[in-house]
């Protein structure tokens, strides 16, 4: 998926998810009275709008008719949430048989209100077992409360990114593991000079970029609802710790006004001038297309790619990770979800499509077989992420029927904590949980 694409604000994810609030529901899974041995166009709508994009996915939907000569296969690319979810709620003949979108957070949403039938009786059907074929991260965030109403296409996996001359200039012969390991590098790697810095170790203020709340507390495998869907923020230590981590690292590489004076000296994210690219970072949190964008930039240094450091009393589960991805589901309102659920099925299980589609886009495959495939090209840097992609402990924001709401509510108080706005922690944490468990029970 595209750089632009990947990176979507949750604001803007819940104002798409609210057209969904009174979308229609259609045939259950598996109840689709159409014969998908028939002949039959179905609509597909996605967002990739880049060449080598359109190109990969129009490739996978190629072998796919050769595969199924009487699907045919009407393509509307570039077609990103809003329209999608309007198209959802209004249905019509030229709305969407197959939506394809990248925003995870659209999935509690999509499966509450049944804008996209359950896919479970389909994969039942279909003898695919779930379990054994996606890595469980993407399951979790394909799903809402035991329906499965998306599968994954393709995912983003979070590592560390770091500047190898950087790290052998201050004599530090391997990446953190721990996180202590990851503070003392970070400030062994910091250069002060004046009140701005030579260089910084780690730009650990919530707007930097990917150091966000949601990427970072991953590496504490946070529970961030209970079996009630009651926020857990302030009762699960995970969160107080990663923002007790976070704050003392934010002291100790000169306080939270000195780094923002630094950070406003950054260049685009996901141009050439990315602090990471040009050497102002030492290490920096990221995704796998960092790699492609780092070549592009023509970055002078090696570059190394290492997971995240995890919390000293759980080192035993280092080379986990924050995981998202592309999702995939059938439209309810469509008349041919067999020959809809042909096409899901295809694109989401087919190993040679799925290996042909990664290897053109370079994101992470979304099956094991994919994963493990011999067709998959990989160099030592990618191979960190696929590592990532199936460590048992990487996990994912969990999907919630308003969408990304809560997370823009801690994300909203991580701002406040960092800055000294707010001072009590755990006040905040409950603050935040107050507030997610209102704005829910106002979606039902």
């Amino acid at each position: 998926m595209s750089r632009l694409h990947r990176i979507c604000s949750a604001a803007a994810v819940i104002a798409a998810t609210a057209l969904l609030a009174g979308a229609c529901t259609g045939q259950s899974g598996g109840q689709a009275g159409d014969d998908p041995n028939k002949d039959v166009t179905i609509n597909f709508w996605h967002g990739w709008s880049q060449p080598n994009e359109l190109k990969a996915i129009n490739g996978d939907i190629a072998a796919f008719e050769k595969a199924h000569p009487n699907i045919h296969v009407h393509v509307v690319p570039n077609v990103n949430d809003d329209k999608i979810n309007q198209a959802l709620r209004t249905g019509g003949s030229d709305s969407p048989d197959v939506i394809s979108s990248f925003t995870t957070d659209n999935v509690g949403k999509f499966c509450s209100s049944g804008a996209l039938v359950d896919l479970g009786p389909f994969l039942k059907k279909s003898g695919i077992d779930p379990q054994k074929t996606f890595p469980k991260p993407m399951l979790d965030y394909t799903a809402y409360q035991g329906t499965r109403c998306t599968l994954p296409l393709l995912g983003d996996a979070y590592g560390l990114y770091y500047n190898k001359d950087a790290f052998k200039a201050a004599g530090i012969t391997a990446p953190p593991r721990t996180m202590s390991e990851f503070k003392a590098d970070a400030v062994r790697l910091t250069k002060p000079q004046g009140d701005s810095y030579a260089q910084l170790g780690f730009m650990p203020d919530f707007h930097g970029y990917e150091s966000t709340p949601a990427h970072y507390v991953a590496q504490w495998s946070p529970t961030y609802f209970d079996a009630q869907g009651r926020s857990q923020t302030a009762k699960d230590p995970a969160f107080a710790n990663m923002f007790t981590f976070q704050k003392d690292l934010v002291n100790s590489l000169g306080g939270y006004a000195k780094l923002e004076r630094y950070r406003s000296t950054f260049g685009d994210e996901f141009g050439a001038k990315n602090p990471f690219h040009t050497g102002q970072v030492a290490m920096a949190v990221d995704g796998e297309w960092r790699l492609g964008m780092a070549k592009d930039a023509g970055v002078k240094f090696p570059i190394g790619v290492a997971p995240l450091p995890v919390p000293d009393d759980q080192a035993n589960t280092y080379g986990k990770g924050y995981i998202t991805g592309t999702i995939v589901g059938v439209a309810a309102h469509s008349a041919k979800q067999n020959a809809a659920w042909e096409l899901v099925r295809f694109l989401t299980t087919d190993t040679s499509a799925v290996v042909d589609f990664a290897n053109a886009i370079h994101n992470v495959p979304s099956t094991f077989a994919a994963l493990r495939s011999p067709n998959l090209t990989v160099d030592p840097n990618f191979r960190t992420f696929l590592g990532i992609a199936q460590n048992p402990h990487s996990n994912t924001t969990p999907a919630s029927p308003n969408g990304g709401q809560y997370q823009v509510t801690l994300q909203d108080f991580a701002y406040s904590y960092e800055s000294g706005r707010a001072t009590d922690l755990q006040a905040g944490l409950r603050g935040v949980d107050q507030q997610v468990d209102r704005d829910i029970a106002q979606t039902k």
